[in-house]
């Protein structure tokens, strides 16, 4: 008797229907083995820069409180890279993983002028010492501003001490408010006075077949002029001597004034430089001593042990007793004590474009968020804003103009205090404020419009390339880069940009009440100095940004208050990479390894070859017409 026994489906064994599958073959399994790998890889690194973040946050929480600062101490003024009133936007990421202190790029005028204020009356500051080696530059109004500081300092009884291996011409004017100047033996004083000089490609763009059709009102708005000429114009060359000599003028005088020189000691040694070389047998240095330009000439060794000598040793290498203004600042800082009344500190720092910008960048969004948040803030009784631009997008120089205008009307004085340079948008946003504060050495005015449009017939007819085809109407396509503009379509052009100068001229008179004549007689794209900008009203009064912080305090009747920078809410994200970027306990892992970890690098500086492309690129006008400076940045 045969037993059938019953098995499931699903126990059984699927029988092969046809051929058995082959194996994978060898560059199939490579790439999956490579695929395998990567995956791996990547997650591998991944997880180590994360176990390596969590290191530096756990060695910077255990750090503990800084050092206390000693008893007594010099305040070293080491100013690196670009003074500016503004730090350009770097990416958090990028400060974290990038083998140099970008930071250390740019160094911001109001944190010294703050350590030196706070050092003048700090009984722990025994003197100052300026060692000016690492800037690269940043303008006589900039220093100027530094030097008042400095001058007020030496008021209170403290020595200022410079020293270097070699001073620029911005280097040396820093250390001439100081009381003694230091050089090495084998160094140098380089100052060759001010100069403009421009590249100029009329004659390469007619080779390469580019028409730049320009629009502009006042005979003195030169933006457009290396596109359009060979050489400087008589209008250009005019007013640019203008300010130059008047800021060169005011470098001299303080030179010769600090230095006890003659009036025109300074022309003359630069002028004869090669003469009193001959005396000297090409020593520069022996040369400066000479001429009054420094007080001693020391050996690198000498120089460490007279500072030594002067503040006392730091440590057994020699070096003196010092501190520097960030571990300065942190420290006095941390005692502040809380104040209700808030001055407010907007920072207007760069070309004016539409939309949302980045700090370094003035963008009309940005602003607005700006403005709005400091009409928000109930304890701010008063606003200053710092501009310092060569202008830029009328349309959004206007948006900018009418939120400044929103925030007076709700009762908050606004101030605007001029850097280096307010000129063209810079000052159309100026006009909103309650006073207009400029420097004497201030470049602004250039109230003017242009217009440009570039077309590229010739270049695409040399190449055997044409434009044909149908409108239905005189204008469609008439903005098309591939064909002429049309006479009709540049006047309707022409009359946009006479419209905007008369809007600005007109809003000009309207603030500084004057007439539209008298504005047009000034304005023309006429650049002036602060100086000669209050003579002519369109400054309300000359001073530094301390000078109108104290000024719009008074204005609002605070007799104390506390100045508050309005600046962007970073992200979480924004803020731990930052935090980590800047706390020294990030210093033990090595930057090589977080390197290898980025994907893209830095660029730290950008080739003055593409700088032209740079500047097309921010013209971003909705209607192409602009209220900006050419160069207009001031020695």
């Amino acid at each position: 008797m045969s037993v059938n026994h019953y098995e499931p489906a699903h126990a059984r064994e699927p029988q092969p229907s046809g051929p058995a599958p082959k194996k994978r073959g060898f560059i199939r399994r490579l790439f999956s083995f490579i695929g395998a790998s990567i995956t791996w890889l990547r997650n591998t690194l991944l997880n180590l820069f994360f176990i390596l973040i969590v290191i530096a946050i756990i060695a910077a929480l255990g750090a503990g409180a800084p050092k206390p600062l000693p008893t007594e101490f010099a305040l070293r003024l080491a100013p690196t890279g670009i003074l500016v009133d503004q730090r350009t936007y770097i990416d958090p990421t990028s400060m974290l993983l990038s083998d140099e202190n970008l930071q250390e790029q740019e160094t911001l005028v109001r944190d010294l002028i703050e350590a030196i204020q706070q050092a003048a009356t700090d009984k722990r500051v025994s003197m100052i010492v300026i060692e000016p080696g690492k800037l690269l530059g940043g303008g006589i109004s900039k220093i100027n501003e530094i030097g008042q500081a400095l001058e007020a300092f030496k008021a209170s009884g403290k020595k200022i001490i410079a020293a270097s291996h070699y001073y620029s011409q911005d280097q040396y004017y820093l250390a001439s408010f100081a009381d003694d100047i230091y050089l090495h033996d084998m160094g140098s004083v380089e100052v060759t006075g001010y100069g403009r000089y421009m590249a100029y490609y009329k004659t390469a763009l007619d080779k390469l077949g580019i028409t730049i059709h320009a629009f502009r009102s006042g005979k003195y708005k030169d933006f457009l002029e290396p596109f359009l000429r060979d050489n400087m114009s008589d209008e250009s060359r005019e007013h640019n001597s203008a300010w130059l000599n008047a800021l060169w003028h005011s470098y001299t005088q303080q030179v010769e004034k600090a230095r006890n020189l003659e009036p025109g000691s300074l022309n003359d040694f630069i002028n004869n430089m090669d003469t009193y070389l001959k005396q000297t047998r090409g020593d520069s240095a022996k040369l400066a001593l000479e001429k009054g330009l420094v007080d001693k000439l020391l050996s690198r060794q000498d120089m460490e042990q007279l500072l030594a000598d002067t503040v006392g040793k730091k440590n057994s290498k020699g070096l003196y007793k010092n501190v520097s203004v960030k571990r300065y600042l942190a420290d006095v800082r941390s005692q502040v004590s809380p104040e209700p009344n808030l001055v407010g500190l907007i920072t207007a720092v760069g070309g004016i474009q539409d939309g949302s910008q980045r700090p370094g960048s003035i963008g009309s969004e940005s602003m607005l968020k700006l403005l709005r948040q400091a009409k928000e803030n109930d304890n701010l009784k008063a606003l200053v804003i710092r501009v310092d631009s060569g202008g830029g997008s009328a349309f959004a120089s206007e948006i900018i103009r009418t939120e400044i205008n929103a925030l007076r009307d709700k009762g908050i004085p606004v101030f605007i205090s001029m850097g280096s340079v307010a000129a063209s948008g810079g000052y159309w946003i100026a006009t909103a404020s309650d006073e207009i504060w400029a420097q004497p050495t201030t470049i602004t005015g250039s109230i003017g419009v242009f217009g440009a449009f570039p077309t590229l017939e010739k270049t695409l007819g040399n190449m055997g390339i044409t434009s044909d085809g149908i409108a239905t109407t005189e204008l469609a396509g008439s903005m098309s880069i591939s064909r002429p503009l049309s006479p009709k379509m540049g006047d309707i052009v022409q009359q946009s940009v006479d419209n905007i100068y008369q809007r600005f001229i007109h809003l000009v008179a309207e603030t500084r009440q004057q007439t539209p004549e008298q504005i047009d007689a000034v304005a023309q794209g006429h650049v002036w100095t602060g100086a000669r900008a209050k003579e002519l009203g369109l400054v309300d009064n000359l001073g530094t940004l301390e000078d109108t912080i104290a000024a719009v305090a008074e204005r609002a009747g605070l007799e104390t208050y506390r100045v508050e920078l309005v600046e962007p809410p970073l992200s979480p994200r924004e803020e731990l990479l930052r935090s980590l970027a800047e706390n020294s306990a990030w210093g033990f892992i090595p930057h090589s390894l977080l390197e290898s970890l980025a994907s893209l690098q830095l660029l730290n500086s950008v080739s003055p070859i593409i700088k032209p492309l740079q500047e097309l690129q921010q013209l971003n006008d909705p209607q192409g017409v602009y209220v900006k400076c050419l160069e207009c940045v001031a020695p």
